[in-house]
Protein backbone atom coordinates (compact mmCIF):
# COMPACT_ATOMS: atom_id res chain seq x y z
CA UNK A 1 0.00 0.00 0.00
CA UNK A 2 1.11 3.53 -0.73
CA UNK A 3 1.01 6.41 1.74
CA UNK A 4 -1.97 7.88 -0.12
CA UNK A 5 -3.90 4.62 0.25
CA UNK A 6 -3.23 4.56 3.99
CA UNK A 7 -4.47 8.15 4.29
CA UNK A 8 -7.63 7.44 2.30
CA UNK A 9 -8.35 4.34 4.40
CA UNK A 10 -8.07 6.33 7.65
CA UNK A 11 -10.28 9.13 6.32
CA UNK A 12 -12.94 6.63 5.23
CA UNK A 13 -12.89 4.96 8.65
CA UNK A 14 -13.29 8.27 10.49
CA UNK A 15 -15.70 10.10 8.22
CA UNK A 16 -17.57 7.45 6.27
CA UNK A 17 -16.75 9.55 3.22
CA UNK A 18 -19.27 12.20 4.38
CA UNK A 19 -17.93 14.22 7.31
CA UNK A 20 -15.05 16.68 7.34
CA UNK A 21 -11.97 16.25 9.51
CA UNK A 22 -10.23 18.96 11.50
CA UNK A 23 -6.85 17.78 10.23
CA UNK A 24 -5.49 17.61 6.68
CA UNK A 25 -3.81 14.76 4.79
CA UNK A 26 -0.33 15.90 5.84
CA UNK A 27 -1.11 15.35 9.52
CA UNK A 28 -2.61 11.92 8.81
CA UNK A 29 0.47 11.07 6.77
CA UNK A 30 2.64 11.91 9.77
CA UNK A 31 0.62 9.46 11.86
CA UNK A 32 1.21 6.73 9.26
CA UNK A 33 4.96 7.40 9.29
CA UNK A 34 4.96 7.42 13.08
CA UNK A 35 3.21 4.03 13.04
CA UNK A 36 5.85 2.63 10.66
CA UNK A 37 8.63 3.93 12.89
CA UNK A 38 7.07 2.25 15.93
CA UNK A 39 6.45 -1.05 14.12
CA UNK A 40 9.93 -1.20 12.54
CA UNK A 41 11.52 -2.71 15.66
CA UNK A 42 9.05 -5.62 15.55
CA UNK A 43 9.04 -6.41 11.81
CA UNK A 44 10.62 -9.79 11.02
CA UNK A 45 9.95 -9.76 7.26
CA UNK A 46 13.25 -10.64 5.58
CA UNK A 47 14.94 -10.15 2.23
CA UNK A 48 17.91 -11.89 0.55
CA UNK A 49 20.87 -10.30 -1.16
CA UNK A 50 23.77 -12.08 -2.89
CA UNK A 51 27.22 -10.54 -2.45
CA UNK A 52 30.87 -11.56 -3.08
CA UNK A 53 32.26 -13.50 -0.14
CA UNK A 54 34.71 -11.95 2.28
CA UNK A 55 35.51 -12.86 5.86
CA UNK A 56 34.84 -9.21 6.73
CA UNK A 57 32.09 -7.40 4.79
CA UNK A 58 31.66 -3.63 5.03
CA UNK A 59 28.01 -2.74 5.80
CA UNK A 60 28.49 1.03 5.70
CA UNK A 61 26.08 1.65 2.81
CA UNK A 62 23.86 -1.36 3.51
CA UNK A 63 20.56 -0.21 4.99
CA UNK A 64 19.14 -2.90 7.25
CA UNK A 65 17.69 -3.45 10.70
CA UNK A 66 19.38 -6.78 11.44
CA UNK A 67 21.03 -9.78 9.75
CA UNK A 68 19.44 -13.16 10.45
CA UNK A 69 21.31 -15.79 8.39
CA UNK A 70 24.12 -16.35 5.89
CA UNK A 71 23.97 -19.02 3.15
CA UNK A 72 26.33 -20.56 0.61
CA UNK A 73 25.20 -20.11 -2.98
CA UNK A 74 27.40 -22.52 -4.99
CA UNK A 75 25.64 -25.54 -6.53
CA UNK A 76 26.76 -29.10 -5.80
CA UNK A 77 29.93 -29.97 -7.69
CA UNK A 78 31.47 -26.47 -7.89
CA UNK A 79 35.20 -26.96 -7.21
CA UNK A 80 36.48 -23.76 -8.77
CA UNK A 81 37.12 -21.79 -5.59
CA UNK A 82 38.04 -24.33 -2.91
CA UNK A 83 41.48 -23.49 -1.57
CA UNK A 84 41.68 -26.01 1.28
CA UNK A 85 42.04 -29.15 -0.82
CA UNK A 86 38.64 -30.50 0.22
CA UNK A 87 36.12 -31.21 -2.52
CA UNK A 88 32.72 -29.56 -2.24
CA UNK A 89 31.13 -32.51 -4.07
CA UNK A 90 29.07 -34.83 -1.89
CA UNK A 91 30.80 -38.21 -2.43
CA UNK A 92 27.54 -40.17 -2.16
CA UNK A 93 26.07 -37.95 -4.88
CA UNK A 94 29.14 -38.69 -7.02
CA UNK A 95 28.89 -42.44 -6.39
CA UNK A 96 25.22 -42.54 -7.45
CA UNK A 97 26.10 -40.64 -10.62
CA UNK A 98 28.95 -43.06 -11.39
CA UNK A 99 26.76 -46.09 -10.72
CA UNK A 100 24.07 -45.00 -13.16
CA UNK A 101 26.55 -43.78 -15.76
CA UNK A 102 28.36 -47.17 -15.74
CA UNK A 103 25.41 -49.35 -16.52
CA UNK A 104 24.29 -49.61 -12.90
CA UNK A 105 27.54 -51.21 -11.65
CA UNK A 106 27.84 -51.37 -7.84
CA UNK A 107 31.49 -52.49 -7.94
CA UNK A 108 33.43 -51.81 -4.72
CA UNK A 109 30.39 -50.16 -3.08
CA UNK A 110 31.17 -51.46 0.43
CA UNK A 111 34.58 -49.83 0.46
CA UNK A 112 33.06 -46.65 -0.84
CA UNK A 113 30.41 -46.61 1.90
CA UNK A 114 33.14 -47.01 4.51
CA UNK A 115 35.03 -44.08 3.02
CA UNK A 116 31.83 -42.08 2.94
CA UNK A 117 31.25 -42.64 6.66
CA UNK A 118 34.82 -41.54 7.34
CA UNK A 119 34.17 -38.46 5.23
CA UNK A 120 31.05 -37.61 7.26
CA UNK A 121 32.98 -38.06 10.50
CA UNK A 122 35.65 -35.68 9.22
CA UNK A 123 32.98 -33.09 8.37
CA UNK A 124 31.43 -33.41 11.83
CA UNK A 125 34.79 -32.91 13.50
CA UNK A 126 35.56 -29.92 11.33
CA UNK A 127 32.17 -28.30 11.97
CA UNK A 128 32.51 -28.97 15.70
CA UNK A 129 35.81 -27.12 15.96
CA UNK A 130 34.77 -24.38 13.52
CA UNK A 131 31.12 -23.64 12.71
CA UNK A 132 30.57 -23.02 9.01
CA UNK A 133 29.03 -19.63 8.19
CA UNK A 134 28.90 -18.52 11.81
CA UNK A 135 28.70 -14.72 11.70
CA UNK A 136 28.97 -11.70 13.94
CA UNK A 137 27.60 -8.25 13.10
CA UNK A 138 29.45 -5.28 14.51
CA UNK A 139 26.85 -2.51 14.71
CA UNK A 140 29.33 0.12 15.87
CA UNK A 141 31.77 -0.22 12.96
CA UNK A 142 29.23 -1.53 10.40
CA UNK A 143 31.10 -4.78 9.75
CA UNK A 144 29.93 -8.36 9.20
CA UNK A 145 32.43 -11.07 10.16
CA UNK A 146 31.87 -14.56 8.67
CA UNK A 147 33.62 -17.81 9.55
CA UNK A 148 33.93 -20.71 7.10
CA UNK A 149 35.04 -24.21 8.08
CA UNK A 150 35.62 -25.39 4.52
CA UNK A 151 36.42 -23.84 1.17
CA UNK A 152 35.69 -20.16 0.69
CA UNK A 153 32.66 -19.61 -1.58
CA UNK A 154 32.76 -17.05 -4.36
CA UNK A 155 29.44 -15.53 -3.26
CA UNK A 156 27.10 -15.79 -0.29
CA UNK A 157 23.47 -14.89 0.32
CA UNK A 158 22.67 -12.68 3.31
CA UNK A 159 19.18 -12.85 4.79
CA UNK A 160 18.30 -9.61 6.56
CA UNK A 161 15.46 -7.53 7.97
CA UNK A 162 15.29 -4.33 5.90
CA UNK A 163 15.21 -0.86 7.39
CA UNK A 164 11.87 0.33 6.05
CA UNK A 165 11.96 4.05 5.35
CA UNK A 166 8.67 4.21 3.47
CA UNK A 167 5.36 2.39 3.99
CA UNK A 168 5.38 1.53 0.28
CA UNK A 169 8.27 -0.90 0.97
CA UNK A 170 6.22 -3.04 3.40
CA UNK A 171 4.75 -5.97 1.42
CA UNK A 172 3.59 -8.36 4.17
CA UNK A 173 -0.20 -8.35 4.60
CA UNK A 174 0.20 -8.84 8.34
CA UNK A 175 2.38 -5.77 8.83
CA UNK A 176 0.27 -3.68 6.46
CA UNK A 177 -2.74 -4.47 8.65
CA UNK A 178 -0.81 -3.57 11.82
CA UNK A 179 0.33 -0.24 10.34
CA UNK A 180 -3.23 0.56 9.22
CA UNK A 181 -4.68 -0.12 12.66
CA UNK A 182 -1.90 1.68 14.50
CA UNK A 183 -2.16 4.72 12.22
CA UNK A 184 -5.92 4.85 12.75
CA UNK A 185 -5.52 4.69 16.54
CA UNK A 186 -2.90 7.45 16.50
CA UNK A 187 -5.15 9.64 14.35
CA UNK A 188 -8.11 9.03 16.68
CA UNK A 189 -6.00 10.18 19.62
CA UNK A 190 -5.02 13.37 17.79
CA UNK A 191 -8.65 14.11 16.90
CA UNK A 192 -9.75 13.36 20.47
CA UNK A 193 -7.28 15.85 21.88
CA UNK A 194 -8.36 18.51 19.39
CA UNK A 195 -12.05 18.03 20.15
CA UNK A 196 -11.55 18.07 23.92
CA UNK A 197 -9.15 21.03 23.94
CA UNK A 198 -12.00 23.39 24.79
CA UNK A 199 -15.56 22.51 25.79
CA UNK A 200 -18.64 24.70 25.51
CA UNK A 201 -20.90 23.92 28.46
CA UNK A 202 -24.04 25.60 27.14
CA UNK A 203 -23.92 24.07 23.64
CA UNK A 204 -27.03 22.41 22.20
CA UNK A 205 -24.92 19.45 21.13
CA UNK A 206 -21.55 17.89 22.02
CA UNK A 207 -18.84 16.39 19.86
CA UNK A 208 -17.32 12.96 20.38
CA UNK A 209 -13.89 14.14 21.57
CA UNK A 210 -13.87 12.08 24.77
CA UNK A 211 -15.07 8.97 22.96
CA UNK A 212 -12.51 9.41 20.17
CA UNK A 213 -9.67 9.92 22.67
CA UNK A 214 -10.71 6.88 24.70
CA UNK A 215 -10.96 4.69 21.58
CA UNK A 216 -7.56 5.80 20.33
CA UNK A 217 -5.79 5.17 23.64
CA UNK A 218 -7.47 1.78 24.09
CA UNK A 219 -6.65 0.60 20.57
CA UNK A 220 -3.05 1.78 20.91
CA UNK A 221 -2.67 -0.09 24.18
CA UNK A 222 -4.13 -3.29 22.69
CA UNK A 223 -1.96 -3.16 19.56
CA UNK A 224 1.23 -2.49 21.52
CA UNK A 225 0.44 -5.42 23.79
CA UNK A 226 -0.05 -7.66 20.73
CA UNK A 227 3.28 -6.52 19.30
CA UNK A 228 5.13 -7.17 22.57
CA UNK A 229 3.57 -10.60 23.02
CA UNK A 230 4.28 -11.68 19.44
CA UNK A 231 7.75 -10.21 19.18
CA UNK A 232 10.39 -12.66 17.88
CA UNK A 233 13.27 -10.51 19.13
CA UNK A 234 15.27 -11.32 22.25
CA UNK A 235 16.99 -8.68 24.35
CA UNK A 236 19.81 -9.74 26.70
CA UNK A 237 19.52 -8.81 30.37
CA UNK A 238 22.73 -7.88 32.23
Amino acid sequence: MTLTEYIEHIKDELTGGVLELEIDDEVIGKMVKQALKEVQRYIDETKLIQVPFSSCIDLKDFKHSSITKVYRTEPIGDLSNNNDGISSVDPMYAQVWLAYSNGGSMYNLNNYLTNYMSYNTLLQLRNTTSTDLAFKEDKHDNKLYINVSGGNPRTIAIEYVPLFEDVDDVKSDYWIDIIQRLSLALTKRVLGRIRTYAKQTNALFTIDGDTMLEEGNRELSELREILRNNSTLFYPID
